[in-house]
């Protein structure tokens, strides 16, 4: 048996954050899970829709992995990255990270790991491994889906070696604080910036504020795009309340986030912006709600209200953003 001593496997809200909770924890670096997710400019949204698809996908955040890569630039940390198509060579890279004393991340597939309480395929899952023995791995995720929990051996190794939609090929890393890292409040204002301005200028009308104006139109067609409402926008509505994909559980976040900068950074520009988000938050779990009806009840009056409410929404988070691109400005 291999176990990292000294791992405090505390899950979180969010499975990216969760991850990067335990490896910075374990080198003494212990953020809010807010801070971490706000520092790595996490927010953001995308409508994605296609053949391939049996139902349209929300999501609320930017895309697997980048949220890491984020945090790591921002705060000096070194990420060491390692991918292979290799199920051995895999093994052998998080093996000898556990046996040098480091927990490591993993971005896999969830629907493969024995504990995990939905089924549906997720390529962007990311997990911390902090030990294993002859028949499993031990692994924090997040609150939800029990904290410190364990799955087989064989069934991580399939869920990190599954290909689809946001998959990595077997995904693993580590990170180290420096010796003097820069103060995160001192990372605040470029972190705030950088969401801002890619979340008002998308590159496609799929993303951030246009993403989620497409949504608002769109949603008012999901009784006639599912072969079986009844299951797919109740599933839509929780995977928004609680998985975040489009909706509070990522807004949550960001305003909390705001509301910990605010006690560090004296800015209108930011208290009008958390005063946005945190009506945000609110009308996202409005709109779940009426989805998670429009499926029960087969009602498109609650898609329409869902539209409207969406419509305001990109409205709200597009003036949000632009109050928090101007901090930093001078005469702030």
């Amino acid at each position: 048996m291999t176990t990292v001593t000294g791992v405090d496997a505390r899950g979180m809200r969010h499975c990216e954050t969760t991850a990067l909770g335990v490896l910075l924890r374990h080198q003494g670096l212990d953020l809010s899970e807010p801070m971490l997710f706000g520092l790595g400019s996490g927010l953001s949204f995308v409508y994605w829709d296609g053949k391939n698809l049996d139902f349209p996908f929300l999501g609320g955040r930017v895309k697997p992995f980048e949220l890491t890569r984020n945090l790591a630039a921002r705060l000096g940390l070194e990420l060491v990255v390692q991918e292979t198509t290799s199920p051995r060579k895999a093994w052998e890279n998080v093996a000898a990270a556990l046996q040098a004393g480091r927990p490591v991340g993993l971005q896999l597939d969830s629907h493969h790991l024995d504990y995990f309480g939905s089924k549906a395929h997720f390529g962007g899952h990311v997990v911390a491994l902090y030990g294993y023995d002859d028949r499993v791995a031990y692994l924090v995720d997040t609150d939800q889906q029990g904290g410190a929990v364990t799955t087989s051996l064989t069934s991580l190794a399939e869920a990190r070696a599954a290909r689809g939609p946001m998959t990595a090929k077997n995904r693993s890393f580590t990170l180290t604080v420096p010796e003097n890292p820069p103060a995160p409040r001192d990372r605040i204002i470029p972190a705030i910036t950088a969401c801002a301005d890619a979340f008002l200028d998308p590159p496609i009308a799929n993303l951030g504020h246009r993403g989620i104006e497409k949504a608002g139109k769109l949603v008012r067609t999901w009784l006639r795009r599912s072969d079986d409402p009844g299951r797919d926008l109740p599933q839509a509505a929780r995977l928004m309340e609680r998985a975040g994909t489009g909706g509070a559980l990522f807004r949550n976040l960001y305003r909390d986030f705001l509301a910990e900068c605010a006690q560090l950074v004296d800015s209108g520009h930011l208290r009008t912006g958390l005063g946005l988000y945190t009506r945000a938050a609110d009308q996202w779990t409005e709109v779940a709600e009426l989805i998670k009806k429009a499926g029960e009840s087969g009602d498109p009056e609650c898609l329409a209200r869902a539209g409207d409410l969406l419509h305001e929404l990109s409205r709200t988070e597009r003036e949000a953003m632009r109050a928090l691109s101007r901090l930093g400005e001078s005469g702030e």
